[in-house]
């Protein structure tokens, strides 16, 4: 079996283009926040949703020890606060969170969502968390930051998704 190049590996998964989060707790008195895009929704019923974390990052042990975070989907133009928390600070930034059950969010996000942790999951050189969502908001009018090969980008020409029937669930084997 042929190792696997972890660079390679970043490369390949950087052919999925995702949405920008800013995943944010607050601990020891003070807001902490990163940039991610390891971001999912779980499930409906209970509402969950889930990110992954470096084990190296500072902000699993924040999670760990406040037992909650929030997820900020940034909006297409908030580039720059996605370099700020990803390790680029932009000093000029200012009043960039609004609080939202007693957590930091990112203010005008194209949604957001506040959770208490759920579980954790270890996962190789990450831990997934669960989150169980208590608020959330969105602005549908809002189109999101994208991430793809490396690079932000945004909504080219959004195409409505087709009708669906109500309560309908498809499976299709090919």
């Amino acid at each position: 079996m042929t190792a696997i190049d972890p660079r390679e590996l970043r490369n390949a998964c950087g052919q999925f283009g995702t949405g920008v989060t800013i995943i944010t707790t607050h601990c020891e008195g003070r807001d902490h926040g990163m940039t991610a895009n390891a971001f999912m929704s779980v499930s409906l019923e209970p509402p969950l949703v889930a990110i992954s974390i470096a084990k190296s990052a500072r902000m699993l042990r924040n999670i760990q020890s406040s037992g909650r975070f929030a997820v900020s989907v940034l909006a297409e133009g908030m580039e720059d606060l996605a370099w700020h928390f990803a390790g680029k600070p932009k000093l000029d930034l200012r009043d960039v969170f609004e609080r939202h059950n007693d957590l930091p969010v990112i203010a005008n996000a194209a949604a957001y969502f506040v959770t208490d942790l759920a579980d954790e999951i270890i996962a190789g050189d990450h831990t997934i968390f669960l989150g169980h969502v208590r608020e959330m908001s969105l602005q549908p009018s809002t189109r999101p930051l994208l991430f793809f090969r490396g690079r932000f980008g945004s909504l080219a020409d959004p195409h409505p998704a087709p009708a669906m029937l109500e309560n309908a669930a498809y499976e299709f084997v090919w």
